[in-house]
This record gives C-alpha cells, structure tokens and sequence, in this order.
C-alpha cells in the first residue's frame, strides 16, 4: 500500500512536467518578466493599449484595477489608455466587433486576458518575435511558433523585416526546415530596444492573467512556514501518545 501511495504521489508530480514537454517542439527564449517592476508593466499596458487593444480584449480586467495595480492616477488612465466612450469601471473590451473581425480576418482575435496562463510568458515573448516575411500568408508573414497564423505583424514597423533561415531537407522530396530568422530591414527601434518593448508586453499580460499573484505568493510562504511548524507539534504529539506503545 505504501509503494503504491508514493508511486501515485510521483506520477502526480511529473504529469504536469510530461504535458508541457509534449505541448510543441519549438525552442521558446526566456522571457525573464518581473512582475515587481512596475515601471515595465505600466510600458506593457501602454504597448497593448497602443498595438494591441484595437483587436484584443481583455474582458476579465478592469480599467480601474489595473490603474490601481499598476500605480496609475486616473488622469493619466483616462487619457492615455481609455479610448472611446469607456469609463474606468468598464471592463477592457476590444474597438473591434466580431463581425468586422471575422470579414476582415477570417476568424475573431482571441481574448488575451489568460493567454500567458494558456500557452506561458515564454511563448508569448516569442511569439511576438518571430514574425517572418512570408509572400503566400494573406498579410505578408508567418510566425515562427505559431504557423500560418492570421495576424498580421502590428509591430512590424518597430522591428523591422525578418527572413527564415532555411536549411535543407536531408531527404528528398521533404520541405526545408526553419532553424532561425534574421533581420533584413531594420525598423524603428534597434534588436535590444525591440526586445525591451516585448518583454513589457508580456510581463503586462502575465500580470492581467493572475493580478493577485504576487500576493498570492506572499500569503504562501506564510502558509508554509504555518504548517511547518504545525508539522513539527503533530510530530511531537505522536511522539508522546505512542512513547509507551511497545
């Protein structure tokens, strides 16, 4: 009974390790985001607000919660990430409308309130950066993490143009592999302040997937050294009952 408990108990606890091994085969770069620095979350929100927003909800965040998060007056809120006729109680919702979308897109923009829980800030960051030049895809690119995707590449002018790296296939009749990009035509911010911009993006919808996290964490480490402790009087108890029990 023991061995199969402890056999139950480790299965458990690869289980979630084997499912995110088996989710894609490409190479994702570290995101590196730090959701205590708050300076890169009010530039994320900024970015998304700008380039991402207009077909993009975010219908699980409010735009007065995220202001108070994120250290933001309602000034500033009001003129420069509240567009249109929102008020600051509103949830984020997209200047889209689905039928616009779908004649425009084939297909409506997903939410990206859970996006970083969903797929992870790893992918996300990624993903931002790997468009590539790409004549067959409706809008001119493809992306390396996400194949034939539908979007078009929004922050394409501050990147710039990117080529596949092509290698060829070691048998004949099959396609040849991506094993990189580079870029071709430099765009309005350099590779490293690219990446910047970026990461803020994803540390922003990494925050708007679980804004309590960081507390969430916090409360946690209480818990732990609570039940530590309790551990250690469990222990002793059973110590005392069972120190006459032969």
């Amino acid at each position: 009974m023991r061995k199969l408990i402890l056999a139950t108990l480790t299965l458990l606890l690869i289980a979630p390790t084997a499912l995110l091994a088996s989710g894609g085969g490409e190479h994702l770069e570290q995101a590196n985001i730090d959701l205590r620095d708050q300076a890169s979350l009010q530039r994320g929100a900024k970015y998304f607000m700008n380039y991402c927003s207009g077909c993009h909800s975010l219908k699980y965040m409010r735009y007065n919660r995220l202001a108070k998060d994120l250290g933001i007056d309602e000034i500033t809120l009001r003129q420069n990430l509240i567009f249109g006729d929102a008020k600051p109680g509103d949830l984020i919702t997209k200047s889209m409308t689905d039928d616009d979308a779908l004649k425009w897109f084939g297909v409506v923009p997903p939410d990206l309130t859970l996006v970083t829980r969903w797929r992870s800030p790893d992918w996300v960051y990624t993903y931002l950066k790997g468009f590539y030049v790409d004549e067959t895809r409706p809008y001119g690119v493809n992306n390396l993490v996400f194949p034939l995707v539908g979007m078009p590449h929004v922050l394409g002018d501050l990147q710039g143009r990117q080529e596949a790296i092509l290698e060829p296939p070691h048998e004949p009749g099959k396609e040849p592999t991506i094993k990189g990009l580079r870029l071709v035509e430099k765009g309005d911010l350099s590779p490293k302040e690219y990446d910047t911009l970026v990461r803020d993006i994803t540390n922003f919808l990494t925050y708007a997937g679980e804004p309590i996290r960081l507390e969430r964490e916090r409360l946690g480490r209480y818990v732990l050294l609570f039940l530590g402790f309790l551990f250690i009087l469990a222990y002793m108890l059973k110590k005392e009952y069972w120190k006459d029990v032969h």
